[in-house]
């Protein structure tokens, strides 16, 4: 794991391979360990790269005002740091929200986008209510033991049997979160509305998502692929949110297929 330091927050990442760069963007009380079956599997043709957002992993702590529109200038700091020109952005729920906000501050850094389990926001794809019903779950289990906030989560994130291996790393990585990063990284999606960005998506885009999705149901994923013009959306049987390590043979064939279209490869 390598770090670097913008705008005063100590970043950590994980790269594997060479060639086209390739941004990995991880989901809520995470990190990008995550992303290890993209990592094995996607390294042989690009140059991988797994941020630790601030407030997950080994990245800092960002302080309590810090809203999707820093994380998003943080981001694009950290790829100009790294000088990865015109990545491809893979994110992944939140993510998949950051990746978007990076678009619509910074269109011309991303060369395709895929979205995964995405939102364009919780509030701009949930209504008020369920916002705040969401908002109102997590920030009370960031007070509690890690176990806790492990087992009310975890059944919603994967849509049938996996194996023993795929729960055990998914839950020793939710059992680290920071527990004043997750509070921020809530607050900053629950307020975040990006369907003013929908439109004006001009890259390439691909958007991934579980047929059985109980937290980014299938009218998300439609409104997603409705407002992004030229948008292909992909929708894999039986998979649930964390599609990348619930079906990852399938969901890797994707990513790569539509990057070689993007590449002309």
């Amino acid at each position: 794991m390598d770090h670097v330091t913008i705008d005063g927050l100590t970043l950590a990442y994980r790269t594997a391979g060479a060639g086209r760069p390739l941004v990995l963007l991880h989901g809520a009380i995470s990190d990008g360990r995550e992303w290890r079956p993209q990592m094995e599997d996607l390294s042989d043709a690009f140059l991988v790269v797994a941020w630790d957002a601030p407030g997950c992993g080994g990245s800092s702590d960002p302080p309590e005002p810090f809203r999707l529109g820093d994380y998003t200038d943080c981001l694009a700091g950290f790829i100009r740091a790294l000088e990865l020109d015109r990545p491809h952005v893979l994110g992944l729920s939140f993510g998949a929200g950051l990746a978007l906000a990076l678009y619509g501050r910074q269109p011309s850094l991303p060369a395709s986008l895929v979205l995964a389990s995405a939102y364009a926001g919780w509030g701009g794809s949930l209504p008020p209510e369920e916002v705040q019903q969401r908002l109102h779950g997590v920030l009370p289990q960031t007070e509690k033991p890690a176990s806790e906030l492990v087992a009310k989560f975890l059944p919603t994130l994967f849509a049938g049997a996996v194996s023993h291996q795929t729960v055990e790393e998914i839950s020793t990585i939710m059992s680290e979160f920071h527990p004043a990063g997750a509070r921020v990284m809530a607050r900053s999606f629950a307020e975040a509305d990006l369907r003013h960005v929908l439109p004006h998506v001009e890259v390439p885009t691909l958007l991934l998502h579980g047929e059985r999705d109980e937290r980014a149901p299938r009218a998300v994923a439609d409104a997603l692929h409705a407002g992004i013009r030229g948008s292909r959306l992909v929708v894999i049987p039986d998979a649930g949110h964390q599609i990348n390590m619930e079906a990852p043979a399938r969901f890797n064939s994707e990513v790569r297929a539509f990057l070689r279209s993007v590449d002309g490869r």
